[in-house]
C-alpha cells in the first residue's frame, strides 16, 4: 500500500491495516486523513454506510495523539446508542491493544469500577451518551480540568439522529459548558451517512466555537443500488381479509427465509406481528424458525443474541427491527433489507439501505405495503404507503435528498434543564452569572431574550424548582433538589413508563403499559401469559403460551416533510412505470392515477365530500396540515363557520356552514396576526410538548408551541394560494 494517507498513520495502526490485509484506503479515508492532519478545523466525514467513516476519524486522530500523548482524556467520543458505544469499544480495543491508549466505556450499562477506573486514570479514549455527559458535569465540577484539561477531539456519531431534536441541543450545551469548565478547546468531527446539505450539519458541529467546519466525502462514489416494491391491498370484504393476510405474509416468507435479512417497521408491533407471522409460516412448512425481534422494549441480552446471530450465523437470520438497528451497530454482512410500509423520512431510508451489500458493494432493499383503504373519498382510496415509497425512492435516485433538520426556536424546556444542570454543577450563582453561563449557550443565544429568561426563573424560584439566598444568588430549591438527584433527570428526552417482563428464564424485555393477569401478549417474538403483576417494583411475571395475544395499543407516528408530499403529487401526475415495481404494485399506482385523476384532487387543493363537507388537501407535510387543522378549530373556527375538523395525515377534513364559493372567498383573502397564539391555541391552552414544561410558566409554553411546534405563516400562505 503506498497510498500517502497510509504513510503518515502511527506505526501500530499501520500493523492493524497490515493485519486486516487491507489492499488499500478508501476515497474518504484519504480525505479526511488530509482534513484532521494538515488543518486546524472541525470535519464533517460523510459517506454511505460501511464506508469506513469510524477509520476515517480515527486513525489520524489516534496518529496525533500517539505523537504527542494528551495529560488529560484526550479523545471524547459520542453516540446517541450504547449499544453501539459496545460495538465501537470492541473495534476500538483491538485497534488499540499494542500501544498505551486506553479506551473506556461511560454509559448506564458500564460498572461502577470501570466507571472508577476511568476517572482515576483520566487518559485515553473516553466513549459516552450525552445523558452520561450530561451526569458527569453535574457530579464532578471540580475534576473537569483534570478529566478534560487537554482534550484534543470530540467525535460525535450517527450526528444526524441528534441534529433538530432536544438531544443534539443538549450535546452542544454540554460541549460548551464542558470546554468553559475544563478550559479546552477540542475539534469536532461529526460522522454521517445521511447528510445530503453539509452546510446546516457544520453549523451545528461548530456551534459556539470559534474553528471553521470542512466536509469530506460529499464527492465520494455513489451506491450501487438494488430496489424493488410489491404491495398487497386489504379486500373490502372482512370475510376475505385472512386469506389476503396468510398471501402477505407467504410473499415475505419467501422473500427473506433463506436469507441474512433485516426487517424495517414503523412500530414494534409491527415488529412482533410480522416475526410471529413468519414463524407460524416456518412451522406450516416444517423448515427451521430463523426469525428474530430487535427493538427497544427486547431486554438487552436477548438484544445482543440477535446482533450476534447475525453477525455469526453461517446460514440464514432474519430479524424484525425498528430504527436500534437502523444505526452503524456491526452485524456483519446482509444479503439484503426489507422496509415494511414506507419510511417516514427520506433519512431513514438511507440509513437503512446501507445496512446491506457489505461484501457485494450493491445494496438490496425491498419496499412491502399492505394497503388498507378506509372511507369512501378519493383521498382515502389511496394507497399511501405505496405512494410514500415511490416518492422516497426517486427523491433519493434523483435528487440524493434527505430532510433538512429542523432547531426549535424557543427550546424552553431544555432551558429550565440546563439551569438546574448548571447551578448543581457550580452552586450558588447570580442571576447575571447565570445569564453569561447558560442562556449565552449557543443553543439559546438570540433565541431566547433576558426578559423571557428572566419570567422563567421567577416561575421556577415560585414553585421552588429553584431558591433564593438572601444576597440575591440563586441556588437550586428543594424540589429541584429532587428532580436532579432522580437518574432520569439527566436525559431530556421523554421516557415512557415501561414494566420489565420476566419470565423464569430471566428478562424478556419491557412494556411500555401494564397488562392484567391472565393476558396475553406478543414481546420478543414469543407470546406470554400474565402470571402476575408487582406495580411496585413495576414488574410483570409470565409464563409461555399458546393463546391469542392481544393487540398493544402503539401506534406508528412520524412527520412526513413537505417536499415528499409534493413528490407524491408528481408521481399521480405523471405516466411513468419505475423499472421496481413488481405486478401488483403497478396495478395499483395505476389505479391510484385513476383515482386521482377523475377526482379531480390533483387539479384542485380542495373537494367536496358531501354537502358542506370538504377534503382539503394542498400536498403539503405534517407540520402544515397540523397548523392548518389548528387554525380550522380555533382562530378561524367563526370566520368560516366550522363546525367539525379532523386530520388523518395527508388531508384536512371538515365541515362548515358555508358554501364553496364563500370559503373560497374567505380563504382567498384571508391576513392573520401569526405571533397571535389564540390562532392556533385556546386561551386556557399552554400544551406540554417537552419533558421539562412543567417548570415553564403557561404564557411561555403557548410561545413555544406557536415557534416550535406549527407554522402559521406558512400555513396562511397555503390557504391564501389553494388551487380550486
Amino acid at each position: 500500500m503506498s497510498n500517502s494517507a497510509f504513510e503518515r498513520y502511527a506505526p501500530f495502526i499501520q500493523e492493524y491495516i497490515y493485519r486486516k490485509k487491507w489492499s488499500d484506503l478508501r476515497e474518504v479515508q484519504v480525505e479526511a486523513a488530509e482534513a484532521i492532519l494538515d488543518t486546524d478545523k472541525h470535519v464533517i466525514i460523510a459517506s454511505q454506510t460501511a464506508s469506513g467513516k469510524t477509520e476515517a476519524a480515527f486513525f489520524p486522530i489516534l496518529t496525533l495523539l500517539e505523537q504527542h500523548p494528551p495529560q488529560s482524556i484526550g479523545i471524547l467520543y459520542i453516540s446517541p446508542l450504547k449499544a453501539l458505544i459496545n460495538d465501537q469499544f470492541e473495534r476500538l480495543d483491538e485497534l488499540l491493544e499494542s500501544v498505551e491508549i486506553p479506551v473506556w466505556s461511560w454509559h448506564g450499562d458500564a460498572s461502577a469500577s470501570q466507571k472508577k477506573k476511568a476517572f482515576d486514570t483520566a487518559r485515553g479514549v473516553l466513549q459516552i451518551t450525552p445523558e452520561s455527559l450530561e451526569a458527569l458535569l453535574m457530579g464532578h465540577p471540580s475534576d473537569a480540568a483534570r478529566l478534560f484539561g487537554d482534550l484534543r477531539f470530540i467525535v460525535i456519531d450517527e450526528i444526524h439522529a441528534l441534529m433538530g431534536v432536544d438531544r443534539g441541543l443538549q450535546l452542544l450545551c454540554l460541549m460548551n459548558r464542558l470546554e468553559q469548565a475544563a478550559g479546552c478547546n477540542p475539534r469536532r468531527i461529526g460522522l454521517s451517512a445521511t447528510l445530503n446539505d453539509y452546510q446546516p450539519a457544520m453549523e451545528f458541529l461548530s456551534a459556539g466555537s470559534k474553528r471553521e467546519t470542512v466536509a469530506v466525502g460529499i464527492q465520494g462514489k455513489k451506491r450501487k443500488v438494488s430496489l424493488c416494491a410489491e404491495s398487497f391491498q386489504l379486500p373490502e370484504e372482512e370475510k376475505e381479509v385472512p386469506n389476503a393476510l396468510a398471501n402477505y405474509y407467504s410473499f415475505l416468507y419467501r422473500a427473506c427465509f433463506d436469507k441474512k435479512c433485516l426487517i424495517f417497521t414503523n412500530s414494534k408491533q409491527n415488529a412482533e406481528q410480522t416475526i410471529g407471522e413468519l414463524k407460524k409460516e416456518a412451522i406450516r412448512r416444517k423448515e427451521p424458525d430463523v426469525f428474530y425481534v430487535h427493538h427497544g422494549n427486547v431486554s438487552k441480552g436477548r438484544r445482543k443474541e440477535v446482533e450476534q446471530a447475525l453477525k455469526e450465523h453461517a446460514g440464514p437470520t432474519v430479524a424484525a427491527a425498528t430504527l436500534t438497528l437502523e444505526m452503524g451497530i456491526d452485524i456483519g454482512d446482509l444479503d439484503s433489507t426489507i422496509q415494511l410500509g414506507a419510511p417516514y423520512t427520506c433519512a431513514s431510508f438511507v440509513q437503512r439501505l446501507g445496512r446491506s451489500g457489505r461484501r457485494t458493494g450493491v445494496s438490496k432493499m425491498m419496499f412491502l405495503s399492505l394497503e388498507n383503504p378506509t372511507g369512501k373519498s378519493p383521498l382515502d382510496m389511496l394507497p399511501w404507503d405505496l405512494l410514500r415509497s415511490i416518492a422516497v425512492i426517486q427523491l433519493y435516485l434523483e435528487e440524493r435528498w434527505v430532510e433538512p433538520f429542523y432547531q426549535k426556536k424557543k427550546p424552553f424546556s431544555l432551558l429550565a434543564h440546563q439551569t438546574l444542570s448548571t447551578l448543581m454543577a457550580c452552586g450558588e450563582l447570580t442571576p447575571d452569572e447565570l445569564v453569561k453561563k447558560v442562556l449565552h449557550l449557543p443553543v439559546f443565544h438570540n433565541k431566547i431574550s433576558t426578559g423571557e429568561y428572566g419570567e422563567l426563573l421567577r416561575y421556577m424560584l415560585e414553585k421552588e424548582y429553584l431558591g433564593r439566598m438572601d444576597n440575591g444568588g440563586l441556588i437550586v430549591g428543594l424540589l429541584g433538589e429532587k428532580i436532579c438527584n432522580y437518574y432520569s433527570f439527566y436525559a431530556v428526552f421523554q421516557a415512557e413508563e415501561s414494566y420489565k417482563v420476566v419470565s423464569k428464564n430471566g428478562e424478556v424485555g419491557s412494556m411500555n403499559f401494564c397488562p392484567q393477569v391472565g393476558e396475553v401478549f406478543v414481546l420478543s417474538g414469543s407470546s406470554w401469559s400474565v402470571v402476575s403483576v408487582d406495580e411496585q417494583a413495576k414488574c410483570v411475571y409470565v409464563a409461555p403460551a399458546d393463546g391469542k395475544a392481544m393487540q398493544s395499543e402503539e401506534g406508528e407516528s412520524g412527520e412526513i416533510h413537505w417536499v415528499v408530499m409534493k413528490k407524491i403529487k408528481q408521481i399521480l401526475l405523471e405516466d411513468t412505470v419505475y423499472p421496481y415495481l413488481q405486478k401488483q404494485a403497478v396495478s395499483l399506482l395505476e389505479q391510484a392515477r385513476k383515482t386521482a385523476r377523475e377526482s379531480g384532487i390533483l387539479t384542485s387543493d380542495i373537494v367536496s365530500c358531501k354537502e358542506k363537507g370538504y377534503s382539503l388537501c394542498p400536498w403539503t407535510g405534517t407540520r402544515e396540515l397540523r397548523t392548518i387543522s389548528k387554525l380550522f378549530a380555533n382562530g378561524l373556527r367563526e370566520e368560516l363557520d366550522i363546525r367539525t375538523v379532523s386530520n388523518p395525515g395527508y388531508c384536512v377534513n371538515f365541515t362548515t356552514g358555508l358554501s364553496m364559493g364563500e370559503l373560497k372567498a374567505k380563504l382567498t383573502e384571508l391576513q392573520c396576526d401569526a405571533s397571535n397564539p389564540e390562532l392556533v391555541l385556546k386561551p386556557e391552552q399552554a400544551p406540554k410538548m417537552d419533558k421539562y414544561d412543567y417548570m415553564v410558566p403557561d404564557f411561555l409554553l403557548r410561545s413555544a408551541y406557536l415557534h416550535n411546534q406549527v407554522d402559521v405563516e406558512r400555513a396562511i400562505a397555503i390557504l391564501n394560494g389553494l388551487t380550486w
